[in-house]
């Protein structure tokens, strides 16, 4: 088995997950399985939490790239994978795994998919989700303090020291490999256009992939 591997990059807070939401609903549950990068942080259990808190967690070295590569290969070889789950208030790896099965379609998510060579050239459609820095940093403050029980003045702190340096020295630059560049987060025509290519390379429909740019006010 080979399947349709979708990379979904972009900044924390682009909206990455609404695109991926849509590509899930649009070709149907039973055809998508979604990978998260953040399934895949390194776990910090040999360290206090004071340490763990000082991680950061927007550089490259924060991911555990073997494993990951790994299921993204198994799930496309048609094997299944136990994903590993992550607590984001203690920063470690919970024990708890995930059975995800293969198939037709895999949609990679993180904002760094677009970063590793050997996970691109699996990619059979590469999306960059490109949001404007005030968007993205109000939608982390939000995320973080509902979801992940963080204070404003730690996320601010993080968003200064990691996040802001981390995504122009890292993330902004994997655009240059995107098929698509989705600007302000999801837009309709982009959204209809990534389904139309899915479908018809499921259904067996010749298509010729090239740089997009999409911009809907």
């Amino acid at each position: 088995m080979t399947c349709f591997i979708i990379g979904v990059s972009g900044g924390s807070g682009s909206g990455k997950s609404t695109v991926t939401e849509h590509i899930v609903n649009a070709i149907g549950k039973d055809k998508v399985v979604v990978i998260m990068q953040d399934y895949y942080y390194k776990d910090l259990s040999h360290l206090t939490l004071e340490q763990r808190r000082k991680i950061n967690f927007d550089h490259p070295d924060a991911f555990d790239w073997d494993l990951l590569k790994q299921h993204i290969n198994n799930l496309n070889e048609g094997v299944p994978i136990e994903a590993p789950t992550y607590d984001y208030k203690e920063y470690i790896r919970k024990s708890e795994t995930m059975l995800i099965m293969p198939a037709q379609v895999v949609v990679f998510e993180g904002i760094l998919a677009l970063m590793d060579n050997e996970l691109r050239n699996l990619m059979a459609l590469k999306i960059f989700v490109d949001t404007a820095p005030d968007i993205r940093f109000i939608r982390r403050l939000e995320r973080d303090i509902e979801q992940r029980g963080r204070s404003v003045e730690s996320v601010i702190k993080q968003y200064l020291e990691f996040v802001r340096p981390m995504h122009k020295k890292f993330i902004e630059p994997t655009k240059r490999y995107s098929h698509i560049i989705i600007p302000h987060g999801a837009n309709r025509a982009a959204l209809e256009m990534i389904v139309a290519r899915v479908n018809a390379v499921l259904n067996n429909e010749q298509i010729l992939l090239e740089t997009d740019y999409f911009d809907e006010e």
